[in-house]
């Protein structure tokens, strides 16, 4: 075990995976407070300080894990906002606003790193002292914020995708998909063991992120 490349490794994504499942978590958050529900304001979750959302489990050890095992991305969540659907002026529609709010202000983070990551490349040699840390962390920002993007859009409560999915399927369909949320983290585990959603979610995050990064370093 190459401790110093564990060390380098936790350097370059503690940053981009802190800021991505905190903010991921404040635009619920957020959303659902323009739309009425006040719950996660009146609960103090409408905020950037890491330490009201980090999940010791999901923020912290996960990711170090998979960095330890030489995981080609990573993956990662902070603590839920609470949201009180019943509190939002139109529950069934706004229920999607505030399910999408999480994984668009992911797409946001990776598309605004792509913009970093150009200006990095763009940086003088003498500041490659800076440049080169930086470069690497925009690269890791663009691909937890693609990994956080594409799973959470995936049409299995409890994830964002299937509470879009029962906002927007007509009331029988909607009714039965919403009966799978209790059990949505076992099916989810279940389809990561046998290799069913590293199949579909990893090309998508890898061919994403190499478009970015070629799109940035050009």
């Amino acid at each position: 075990m190459d401790i110093d490349a564990i060390i380098r490794g936790i350097s370059i994504w503690a940053l981009p995976v802190v800021l991505a499942v905190v903010l991921h978590e404040v635009a619920h958050g957020w959303v659902a407070d323009r739309l009425g529900d006040n719950t996660a304001r009146f609960m103090g979750r409408l905020t950037l300080n890491p330490i009201k959302h980090i999940d010791p489990f999901g923020t912290v050890l996960i990711p170090i894990l998979l960095i330890v095992a030489g995981s080609p991305f990573l993956f990662g969540y902070a603590k839920p906002v609470p949201v009180d659907f019943r509190k939002l002026r139109h529950p069934k529609r706004d229920m999607v606003w505030v399910a999408l709010a999480g994984p668009l202000t992911n797409l946001l983070l990776a598309l605004a790193s792509t913009l970093l990551l150009a200006l990095t490349v763009n940086m003088p040699h003498s500041a490659v002292w800076v440049a080169e840390p930086l470069a690497l962390m925009c690269q890791a920002s663009i691909i937890i914020n693609l990994v956080l993007f594409i799973f959470n859009l995936l049409p299995l409560p409890p994830l964002d995708g299937g509470r879009v999915a029962v906002g927007l399927l007509p009331a029988p369909m909607a009714y039965q998909l919403a009966r799978l949320e209790p059990y949505g983290f076992i099916i989810i585990v279940g389809l990561l063991l046998l290799g069913v959603l590293g199949a579909v979610v990893g090309p998508l995050v890898m061919g994403g992120s190499h478009l970015l990064i070629n799109l940035a370093i050009q």
